[in-house]
């Protein structure tokens, strides 16, 4: 897995040196050879991509990708062009209408958010064909700490959003007296009922960035 994304390898340059990163390399090189995984390896770092270290504003935090066919593209809670979005998008996109007023977007990727400085990152950046969960525990999340300990490293702040248990476990890396954190259950909708409907991520992401200096996000897709 040769890192091809520059800001990002330049702020994580010591990950690549340590032996969790080379077993990582080695494991997810042999789930491509012999299973059919989640996204496709050419999207596995598309969000450090789409949305360079020095770029990031904001940091939207998922768990594993989609693992249905056609879906996963590298960018969390995202879906490949002209696909259905999922059951935790639409409850994004239903709080995004009560909380901006924006209409419903006729299509559930996500990458205009990302080009403007929204990094979409899931905590393990690979999964199994119809297995959520199987890529758990094999490295991921501790290189997905090293972006989030980077970006809490940073001079400039950040708006980290977390949603749900496992996200907001995370706070623990981020120091909040830089950076602002807003937090709520998932949108799942096993969770979305107890606290992420109503909870107005997207307007308070907006309030912070303009605190800090920074262009609000506009949300509309």
């Amino acid at each position: 897995m040769d890192p091809q994304w520059p800001s990002w390898k330049k702020a994580l340059t010591d990950e690549f040196k340590k032996p969790y990163w080379h077993q990582l390399t080695e494991f997810v090189a042999e789930e491509y050879k012999t299973k059919v995984i989640f996204p496709p390896a050419r999207d596995m770092f598309f969000a450090l991509k789409a949305t360079p270290f020095e770029d990031t504003n904001v940091l939207i935090l998922g768990q594993d990708p989609y693992h249905n066919a056609d879906q996963a593209h590298g960018l969390a809670f995202s879906v490949q062009h002209g696909m259905k979005p999922p059951p935790s998008l639409v409850n994004i996109f239903k709080e995004l209408t009560t909380d901006l007023g924006c209409e419903r977007p006729g299509d559930a990727c996500l990458i205009r958010w990302a080009e403007q400085g929204v990094l979409l990152l899931n905590t393990v950046l690979t999964v199994r064909s119809h297995a959520p969960g199987s890529h758990k525990g094999k490295g991921w999340e501790t290189f997905t700490d090293a972006i989030i300990r980077a970006l809490s490293a940073r001079e400039r702040p950040v708006v980290f959003v977390l949603w749900g248990k496992q996200a907001r476990d995370k706070k623990a890396l981020i120091d909040e007296t830089r950076h602002t954190i807003i937090e709520s259950s998932h949108p799942s909708p096993l969770t979305v009922n107890d606290g992420f409907l109503g909870s107005r991520p997207f307007s308070r992401i907006n309030e912070a960035l303009v605190e800090y200096g920074q262009k609000p996000i506009d949300w509309q897709l």
